[in-house]
């Protein structure tokens, strides 16, 4: 009786650990994608680096302990984009400096509305879309990936400190510079509050 007991409540712990992982970590899958996204510039690839993630997420589920499970997840999918692009092409370097907006830039960036777009807009700002896509892309790394997680996938300041491994300090850097580039690629063009947040 007690070897079939055994086996039986095995499976029973794999079945509520494998529930409780969809409750709490695949919700988050959509953000996962879109900051592989980002992050290798590639879609298809970006596809395997998320199955690549949740697979050693699932497998890492018994040692989590709390926290958010978003920015555990992402820092998960991080490593994985690392480890493929480190294969691909060697490590990632930092070639830029990192510096905050300047106060003229912060309060153009504050005076720009976000309207509700019409059908007519939505449909006309397709291309704008793909053009802040664009701009989110030229971004360097690691601002980019600042951008990204704050902008996109609405994680805190400390979650980004969690997932990147940095101070929050360097944090607000990289999404004071990131920020920075997108006011200086997107806005000149616009006058009509195009913002970041309809390419998610």
């Amino acid at each position: 009786m007690i070897s079939t007991f055994r086996p039986k409540a095995r499976l029973a712990a794999d079945s509520d650990r494998a529930h409780e992982f969809r409750e709490i970590v695949l919700v988050h899958l959509d953000g996962a994608y879109n900051l592989a996204r980002y992050l290798s510039g590639d879609p298809v690839q970006s596809e395997d680096i998320v199955q690549d993630a949740v697979l050693r997420a699932f497998r890492a589920f018994p040692q989590f302990r709390g926290g958010s499970a978003r920015a555990w997840l992402f820092a998960i999918v991080r490593n994985c984009c690392r480890s493929t692009q480190a294969g691909r092409a060697g490590s990632m370097a930092l070639v830029v400096s990192e510096c905050g907006l300047n106060e003229a830039e912060a309060a153009r960036l504050e005076q720009q509305p976000d309207p509700a777009p019409t059908p007519e807009e939505a449909a006309i700002g397709n291309s704008d879309v793909e053009r802040v896509r664009r701009a989110i892309e030229a971004i360097p790394e690691p601002f980019r990936e600042a951008i990204v997680l704050r902008e996109l996938s609405d994680l805190s300041y400390a979650e980004i400190a969690e997932v990147t491994g940095v101070p929050i300090g360097t944090v607000m850097s990289r999404l004071a510079r990131g920020r920075s580039w997108l006011t200086a690629a997107l806005l000149p063009a616009r006058d009509d509050g195009e913002t970041i947040r309809n390419v998610r």
